[in-house]
């Protein structure tokens, strides 16, 4: 049998740190505008727009994680491991949001952009896997994630945004919004799991 931690209150503790530093970088990056009237706002609106989009995609990470490892009877070393690939994906989004955010409508940010957010998407999913190893085949956990159309559509509209952003980037831009209106509400599949604890 597979050892493993049943406490993952230092992981949850750790990653929620980073996720903290990750928006601090982001709400860091915008730039006030230099004149003093309304419409001075209008260049800074779309780092702004990226920024606030960016801050809904970290929002849901950290609200579905927490749900995710809740709903885990406990981390083994690959899944902290796993934990730290997403972390450095996540990670990314500053640097890929103020980019995208200087140059809308660019092909290379957007590209850049979607291929994060793609990233994202698997080492999350690779996360889940990792857990489900710990958790066992025949667990409450393993029957939670066995089908998992959300976070597979999610990783489709990624490389569709990859490609659609070579025809157009706004065909980007909406999927974008799409996959952040999908997972507004959070993973409702580990909640059972948690209410059980």
């Amino acid at each position: 049998m597979t050892r493993f931690l049943t406490d993952t209150s230092r992981l949850e503790a750790f990653s929620d740190g980073v996720l903290a530093v990750i928006i601090t970088i982001m709400v860091l990056e915008l730039r006030p505008p230099t004149g003093t009237e309304l419409r001075s706002l209008l260049p800074v609106l779309p780092n702004v727009a990226t920024y606030a989009l960016s801050f809904v995609f970290i929002g849901i990470y950290w609200n579905n994680h927490h749900h995710m490892l809740r709903a885990s009877r406990g981390i083994d070393g690959r899944a902290m491991w796993a934990n730290l690939h997403l972390l450095f994906w996540l990670s990314l989004v500053p640097f890929s949001t103020a980019w995208l955010g200087r140059n809308p409508g660019a092909l290379g940010p957007t590209v850049f952009y979607s291929v994060v957010l793609l990233l994202d998407a698997v080492a999350y999913a690779l996360l889940q896997r990792a857990l489900l190893e710990v958790n066992g085949r025949s667990a409450p956990f393993a029957k939670a994630v066995a089908i998992d159309v959300k976070g597979t559509l999610s990783i489709v509209l990624y490389v569709v945004a990859i490609a659609g952003a070579f025809l157009s980037t706004v065909i980007s831009d909406a999927l974008f919004v799409i996959v952040a209106v999908m997972w507004i509400v959070p993973d409702r599949r580990f909640e059972p799991l948690i209410n059980l604890k």
